[in-house]
């Protein structure tokens, strides 16, 4: 293995290249770079931050994913808009990956690929020596040929278009993932917060055959509240499972322990 392919591992991509599950947390409360270091204590593999439904900035998003790259943890980064302002910076600025919401289509994939992945699968534009390898100088060709396989294309559906055209979303090359936006594809097919309906499962079994057939991976996601589905699907081939928010987590354990105060008997 070469010195810069050596320097950019991705630890959840080795992870799935061995057919393991991937757990991942997401970033939306959290402003400092600390929480990096919380996903890695806790067992995360990965963490994303969700620029789409917060307030973060791009710099502040950027020294998270630089942090959780030191320690192992894959930083991912669901961009609000799939536009080059979003995605070419912080991919420079540190992401080792980008969620990119509302896909409908192949041609959409597409775009986001050119986005993505540098020449000659893509058209990102070079922006100097980054953080990923340690701001070091390797040949242009070797170095976007190695950024290439480690960065992660993961690509939202959460729509009824999208679902459509499954087959011909995964099938892009230089797309890595499905990850199914449960709450917003229910919402699509008129059945929210239905997440037990068959529609829902329907959906996921249709995804992870498609993206079985040439090699890829589902993920999880919306389902944060429901254990028992996130188990479902992830026996059903699923690999990636997003179990929910920083915020979420926080709310959840201070409510245990206020009621456990309250509840004690005087």
């Amino acid at each position: 293995m070469s010195e810069i392919r050596t320097i950019l591992r991705n630890h959840m991509k080795e992870k799935l290249a061995r057919n393991e599950v991937v757990a991942s947390m997401t970033v939306r409360f959290a402003r400092s770079i600390e929480i990096a270091q919380i996903a890695k204590s806790a067992g995360f593999d990965t963490l994303y931050v969700d620029l789409e439904h917060n307030t973060l900035s791009i710099d502040t998003c950027c020294q998270i994913c630089i942090s959780a790259q030191q320690i192992g943890i894959t930083p991912l980064v669901r961009v609000p808009a799939n536009t080059p302002d979003y995605i070419c910076r912080v991919l420079d600025g540190g992401a080792m990956g980008v969620i990119t919401p509302h896909i409908r289509s192949a041609a959409e994939a597409r775009a986001m690929v050119e986005l993505v992945k540098f020449p000659p699968l893509g058209q990102r534009s070079a922006g100097g020596a980054l953080s990923q390898y340690g701001y070091r100088s390797f040949p242009m060709a070797e170095t976007n040929a190695a950024m290439n396989d480690a960065t992660s294309l993961i690509v939202m559906m959460e729509t009824v278009a999208a679902l459509d055209n499954v087959e011909d979303i995964i099938a892009v090359e230089g797309v890595d993932m499905l990850l199914i936006g449960s709450n917003d594809l229910c919402a699509e097919m008129g059945i929210v917060g239905q997440y037990d309906h068959p529609r829902l499962k329907d959906a996921f079994a249709r995804c992870i055959a498609a993206a079985a057939k040439v090699g890829k991976h589902v993920g999880v996601g919306g389902l944060a509240s429901r254990d028992d589905l996130m188990t479902q699907f992830v026996q059903m081939g699923a690999r990636y499972v997003s179990t929910g928010t920083d915020l979420a987590f926080l709310i959840a354990a201070c409510g245990q322990k206020a009621k456990f105060v309250k509840d004690i008997a005087i």
